[in-house]
């Protein structure tokens, strides 16, 4: 899923955010934060969820399923 770990890296510096301020902002880890964008680790759905509502953006977005 690394398209998942890229679009997650741009949407964060996007915003600029640390790892550790968007993990606070949305309730998980950094540690978490820190394996999905390195691609060790997939988000549940409802993590996905918090972080398509956070960035404003789609799931399908996230996951590469759309280009916008």
């Amino acid at each position: 899923m690394k398209i998942f770990a890229e679009r997650l890296i741009e949407q964060r510096k996007e915003k600029g955010l640390s790892q550790a301020s968007l993990a606070k902002q949305i309730g998980v880890s950094f540690a978490i934060v820190c394996y999905w964008e390195t691609d060790k680790s997939e988000p549940t759905a409802p993590n996905l969820v918090k972080l398509a509502d956070f960035f404003n953006v789609s799931v399908d977005y996230l996951l590469g399923r759309t280009e916008y």
